[in-house]
């Protein structure tokens, strides 16, 4: 039996990445959140409407959306199952009709340490006060 080093584990483990992936969404770190992801990841509006595909796609989907004065994820839940992890998130953005919140709920499967696909149920879009 091969021992497993501890900071391979830790590094490898699927809530550790998911962690560094909403750190660098909130820093708007375009390098290093595009580094949580595999290569050929690709997001989806949750079931199964395919929204990025691959490293040229998220690059392109996440900087327009890095570009948004206010934006930043509030992690409220997360539930770990082996690989799986599901964050619900409280997240503030800036929509055509102004500054203001959603709520959502994200299913990361995490695959040799990078996310190979994450799928987003987005709901309950409320506007700041003016």
């Amino acid at each position: 039996m091969t021992a497993i080093d501890p900071a391979t584990a830790s590094a490898l483990d699927p809530a550790t990445i998911v962690q560094r992936q909403l750190d660098a969404y909130n820093a708007r770190d375009l390098d290093a959140l595009l580094a949580t992801y595999a290569l050929d990841a690709r997001q989806f509006a949750h079931p199964a409407t395919l929204l990025a595909s691959g490293a040229a796609d998220l690059r392109a989907r996440m900087a327009q959306r890095f570009a948004e004065p206010n934006l930043h994820a509030r992690l409220l839940q997360r539930v770990v199952m082996g690989n799986i992890v599901i964050d619900h998130e409280e997240v503030t953005r800036t929509f055509p009709e102004g500054a203001g919140r959603v709520d959502m709920v994200v299913i990361y499967e995490v695959v040799d340490g990078k996310i190979q696909s994450a799928s987003a149920q987005v709901s309950n879009q409320r506007l700041d006060a003016a």
